[in-house]
């Protein structure tokens, strides 16, 4: 639990500071998620005979689509390293439906644990595994230079030794001229060998085509049907199943670049390097105690009213989440994971469910409620400028490629922001997601044409912005299409 360790220190101020840099306005929710995050790491610290009884604040998060909902759970997760998850409630169905039981949200967030973790132990041995790589790769360049010569010890006779058939000093003779035969073919080939390594190592054979054996699957096909998993786990095992009897699992010969080579002889090596139960014991504890799931769109299973036809099946859902959401035991093919302190994150728009639509053990296991505010002018401006990955960033770095550099002025940035909430108002509130639409819109003819204008600067200005949206904004029925 390396990853999640190094970041116990973060102190709720510090983590909402982390989310700022990304994430736009939303305090609440970032003050909630950042004492709930806190809290766990403090869990963590308390004496085992009290650890187990302090369960994590799940939360419930109110607000329109674009707002920041889903951003901030997924900083917050790759904030403190833990495995993270984000489901949408509407794939799942009640069980005796066809479709995906609730159950393998937890043993997708088991898998997300162990790649994790395994990707981190194999950067750790990444250093290790260069020298054997590079032996595998002269192997294929020199087949046999690194073979020993297995009949050396068998055939060759002790120095001294009194053959039966032959006299003494024949035998000696003999012997000591095969010996000093093979010394000087083994000195050539390692001298061979030795030039080979270093041309290796100075990239002078990275184009050049070597013939190795590639396995067609690697790994062991999911039956995770055994552990209770869907019909659609039956349907990949047997798929899994069936490519191997058809010889799926068997290695072929194809001819690769010694670039690529490398890269496959690095998989093969890290992957016998590490101790994949150990991976699966570190995974499970790492799930267990820090992992996040984001539960979207719980607002499509709330049901209102009396319930008939299609919201049984919803209210069914909702009853099958509740044992996981409380705590219970699951079965993956890493081992049973208890998901009692599993952090919770559920979003919704609830823009005709309520969440006391919601059943009522459902609506006690998330304790923490926080409503989202809906973005306007000033949020949009920001969202603009202010984050690391901002969206004018992506765009200037992205034209920036092709040569042409892009001078966004303030002016453009507020009409921009303008234009995204009067569209927000008169049609669809999408937030944030809005501001991608109007800049594609307003850069279209400059991402089609980019190539024509190599080594120019371009300003975007009001009267620009203007000039690519004007019509369609005043067009109410033309702008809900395009905008």
């Amino acid at each position: 639990m390396e990853a999640i360790e190094n970041k116990t220190e973060l102190t709720p101020r510090q983590i909402v500071e982390r989310l700022d840099q990304y994430i736009i306005g939303q305090d609440k929710a970032k003050r909630a998620v950042a004492v709930a995050l806190r809290n766990r790491f403090r869990r963590l610290k308390l004496d085992e005979s009290i650890r187990d009884e302090v369960a994590p604040k799940n939360i419930l998060m109110i607000g329109p689509t674009g707002c920041g909902k889903t951003e901030i759970a997924r900083r917050l997760a790759k904030l403190c390293g833990a495995p993270f998850l984000k489901i949408e409630a509407t794939k799942y169905t009640e069980v005796g439906y066809v479709g995906r039981d609730v159950e393998s949200m937890i043993r997708d967030l088991m898998a997300v644990g162990y790649n994790d973790v395994k990707a981190e132990m194999e950067e750790q041995m990444r250093g290790q595994s260069a020298d054997k790589v590079e032996e595998r790769l002269l192997d294929l360049l020199l087949p046999g230079s690194n073979k020993k010569n297995k009949t050396e010890t068998k055939d060759e006779e002790p120095a001294g030794f009194i053959s039966q058939q032959s006299p003494v000093e024949i035998t000696i003779d003999l012997n000591a001229a095969a010996r000093e035969e093979k010394k000087e073919e083994t000195s050539e080939e390692k001298s061979t060998r030795e030039k080979f390594r270093q041309m290796l190592r100075e990239g002078k054979l990275e184009d050049r085509e070597i013939e190795m054996n590639v396995q067609r699957m690697r790994g062991t096909p999911n039956m995770e049907i055994i552990a209770g998993g869907s019909l659609d786990d039956l349907q990949n095992s047997m798929n899994g199943i069936l490519n191997i009897m058809n010889g799926g699992g068997r290695s072929r010969k194809r001819m690769v670049t010694v670039k690529e080579a490398r890269k496959i002889l690095t998989e093969e090596v890290l992957d016998s390097m590490i101790d994949h139960d150990k991976v699966a014991d570190i995974a499970k504890d790492r799930v267990e105690q820090s992992g996040i799931i984001f539960i979207d769109e719980i607002d499509k299973i709330a049901v209102r009213g009396e319930s008939s036809g299609q919201d049984v099946s919803r209210e069914g859902v909702q009853r099958d989440i509740l044992p996981i959401v409380e705590g219970s035991n699951v079965n993956t093919k890493y081992g049973v994971v208890n998901t009692t302190h599993i952090l919770f994150i559920a979003a919704g728009a609830f823009s005709v469910a309520a969440p006391s639509d919601l059943i009522p053990e459902l609506q006690g296991r998330f304790p923490l409620r926080v409503e989202l505010e809906s973005l306007h002018k000033e949020d949009f401006a920001r969202i603009l400028r202010e984050p690391k990955n901002s969206l004018i960033m992506q765009y200037t770095s992205l034209l920036e490629t092709e040569g042409v550099k892009l001078n966004i002025t303030e002016d453009a940035i507020d009409r921009m922001s303008s234009v995204a909430e009067e569209v927000n108002a008169s049609s669809e509130n999408i937030g944030a997601r809005r501001l991608h639409t109007i800049m594609e819109k307003v850069l279209s003819d400059i991402n089609f044409d980019a190539d024509e204008h190599k080594g120019e600067t371009i300003t975007i200005d009001s009267a620009f912005v203007d000039s690519k949206l004007t019509d369609i904004v005043q067009s109410q029925d033309l702008s809900r299409y395009i905008l």
